[in-house]
C-alpha cells in the first residue's frame, strides 16, 4: 500500500525514491540550512513533502546539471527554496520546447554555477544579456516615456 503524497516519509523511504544513500540525505542536511526535517525521539527523521521536494531539486542541480554544494547552496541563498524545488519541472519544461522559465523567475542558475551573479539578488524579470542593440531600443523607449511624461505635465 502506497502512502498518501501529503505523508510524511522516512529516511529510509525518501533515499529509495531519491536513489541516493541515507548518508548523503544526512550530509545535505548539514550543508542545506533550508532542509529541516522532523525529527522524533531517538533522531528518526521525518520529511515532510516540501522537504522531499527540495531534496528532489537539490539531487537534480547536483547530479544531473553538475552544480557543486557551494553553486547549490548561492542559488538557495538568492533565488529561495522555492526556485530550487521547480527547477527540475521547469528545466524539463523548456526541454521538451514548453515555456521556459516564468517571467518572475530570473534564470540565474547558469550564472550562480559559473560564480559571475552579481553580489546583489539580480532584480524580478526574466534575465536578458544586455548589448548595444539592446541598450538603443530601452534607451529609445525611455526617451519615448520622458516625452510622453514631458507633454502630460504641460497639458495639466
Amino acid at each position: 500500500m502506497e502512502k498518501a503524497p501529503e505523508a510524511f516519509r522516512t529516511i529510509s523511504e525518501v533515499a529509495d525514491e531519491l536513489e541516493v544513500p541515507k548518508h548523503v540525505l544526512r550530509f545535505w542536511e548539514a550543508k542545506f540550512a533550508q532542509l529541516k526535517p522532523m525529527k522524533r525521539g531517538g533522531g528518526r527523521r521525518y520529511y515532510r513533502p516540501e522537504d522531499v521536494a527540495l531534496l528532489r531539486g537539490i539531487r537534480f542541480l547536483l547530479y544531473n546539471d553538475g552544480y557543486t554544494i557551494r553553486g547549490v547552496q548561492k542559488i538557495l541563498r538568492e533565488q529561495g527554496p522555492r526556485y530550487v524545488m521547480d527547477y527540475r519541472r521547469l528545466a524539463a519544461e523548456a526541454e521538451e520546447g514548453g515555456p521556459a522559465l516564468p517571467p518572475d523567475i530570473p534564470d540565474v542558475a547558469a550564472e550562480a554555477a559559473k560564480g559571475s551573479c552579481p553580489s546583489s539578488p539580480p532584480a524580478k524579470g526574466p534575465a536578458r544579456k544586455l548589448n548595444g542593440d539592446t541598450l538603443v531600443t530601452l534607451l529609445e523607449e525611455i526617451e519615448v516615456c520622458q516625452r510622453l511624461l514631458s507633454d502630460a505635465d504641460a497639458k495639466e
